[in-house]
């Protein structure tokens, strides 16, 4: 139904684009993907909580992935370090950890992953020597 409303949206958006009714589509265009997104969040949240690693990975990467430009890709990037350290790749879960605190470094999120990553607070970003690994990390990504 989500998509569907998606659709009615986008044909609003394009059949009228500089309509009052096109602005108000491209706003509930944006809570209807930030929506599909929060759901993704769900079930993700939902096989994490029983231990069903792979499956909730896939879920936090397609939110990354698909909604980039939504609320809840800071706690996807999150959960998939918590989900990495769970089964012991500890190269991805510091890999996207950096990813974190690069693009949200103010996030409560990237606090939570660096205790995480390390049992500790987090510091910093100009005072850490953690920080510069994470952007050796970055750089090595792309």
């Amino acid at each position: 139904m989500t998509q569907h409303a998606m659709d009615a949206l986008d044909d609003v958006i394009r059949r009228f684009p500089d309509s009052k009714y096109a602005r108000d589509a491209k706003l509930k265009k944006d809570l209807t993907v930030d929506h599909l997104a929060g759901k993704e969040m769900d079930v993700g949240r939902y096989y994490q909580d029983r231990n069903e690693y792979l499956a909730a990975i896939n879920r936090f990467k397609a939110v990354i992935e698909n909604y980039q430009t939504t609320t809840h890709v800071p706690e996807a990037l999150a959960r998939l370090t918590e989900c990495y350290l769970a089964l012991g790749l500890e190269g991805e879960a510091k890999r996207t950890a950096a990813v974190l605190g690069h693009n949200f470094p103010g996030s409560e999120y990237y606090s939570e992953s660096y205790s995480l990553m390390l049992g500790e607070d987090a510091p910093e970003r100009e005072d850490s020597s953690w920080w510069d690994d994470t952007t050796n990390a970055i750089s090595s990504l792309f």
